[in-house]
């Protein structure tokens, strides 16, 4: 019943935390609609991400996702569809937005772009309440059956990039205050989320570069989520990486006790490209909260498919 108790606890507090993957850096519409667009081939990203291994009842989440340019003249337009599934125990969230980004062009042969991208979509979520063993039969906060609302969401974001380095912010559930009412719970919003991403390439000879990234993720409720990351690049074929996530104070938040674990996990990367239009990864996640010692880690695996397009031209390559 720890999932059920989380689960209720959520409820109760009327937010839900924005999914993360720790193989964010490839598969950048997950975090910011500007993204669309940006490798300029259709591509197609599946993830899934299996947590807390051992634990019934766990995070299970998966996404696939699908964006490309709408044509190869000028490049300055970007589509994107993403669709995301959430499971925590007995609660469920699904989403899918459409996206839009619009690419500026910074420099003569398109390599440098700011790009304004916005996300319109819906979120389903679900309670299953046969689920809940309830200590009293009747006990009017544990919900008769499956409970269902679905809710319209907005998303907004920019992206810079350049063939060295790239920064994107953006704010997700901007309609969350829009729940409604869903028969025993209390009003269910996601909650608003703003996400601050950032890397680099570092090339340190013919074969080897170095890629830092950092995401920032704030939510207004909990601890802000900060996720550090390092890849060795080789031959820009195999990247070996690692990333740790914890929880920062950034400023005072009543809501909070004191005393909390801020702690999260320790992530082992690897992603091999087979060619330039097919990659696949996976990575480890190393708990290092107080619930080490009741799991055993998470499995996240990820792939992705481009198509070119027969006159497309990429003037530099899309390591990011």
């Amino acid at each position: 019943m720890l999932i059920a108790g989380l689960v209720l606890l959520t409820v109760n507090l009327q937010a839900q935390q924005s999914i993360q993957f720790s193989q964010y850096v490839f598969n950048g519409l997950a975090v910011n609609p500007a993204y669309a667009g940006y490798k300029e081939d259709w591509t197609v990203n599946l993830s899934s991400r299996i947590q807390w291994v051992g634990i019934n009842d766990a995070p299970k989440t998966g996404t696939v996702s699908v964006d490309g340019l709408t044509n190869s003249t000028n490049q300055n337009i970007g589509l994107g569809l993403i669709a995301t599934f959430d499971r925590l125990g007995p609660e469920s969230t699904s989403s899918v937005y459409l996206n839009y980004a619009y690419r500026l062009r910074l420099d003569e042969d398109g390599t440098k772009r700011l790009s304004f991208g916005i996300g319109f979509g819906a979120i389903q979520y679900r309670l299953d309440g046969t689920k809940f063993n309830a200590a009293e039969e009747g006990d009017a906060n544990v919900p008769a059956g499956i409970q269902s609302n679905i809710t319209p969401d907005f998303r907004f974001g920019i992206y810079y990039y350049s063939p060295k380095v790239y920064f994107g912010a953006s704010v997700f559930n901007l309609l969350s205050g829009l729940g409604n009412a869903v028969d025993h719970l209390q009003q269910y919003k996601q909650a608003r989320t703003v996400y601050l991403t950032g890397g680099t390439m570092i090339p340190l000879s013919e074969f080897i570069d170095l890629k830092p990234s950092i995401m920032i993720k704030e939510d207004f409720k909990g601890p802000t989520n900060l996720d550090v990351s390092n890849y060795v690049v080789m031959n820009k074929a195999v990247w070996l990486g690692a990333s740790y996530r914890t929880g920062v104070n950034l400023w005072n938040k009543s809501n909070l006790q004191s005393g909390l674990d801020k702690t999260d996990a320790v992530a082992a990367i690897v992603q091999f490209y087979v060619n330039d239009h097919f990659r696949v990864g996976y990575s480890y996640d190393f708990t290092t909260s107080k619930l080490a010692g009741s799991q055993s880690g998470s499995h996240e695996l990820s792939l992705s498919i481009s198509f070119p397009g027969k006159s497309q031209r990429v003037v530099s390559p899309r390591y990011f």
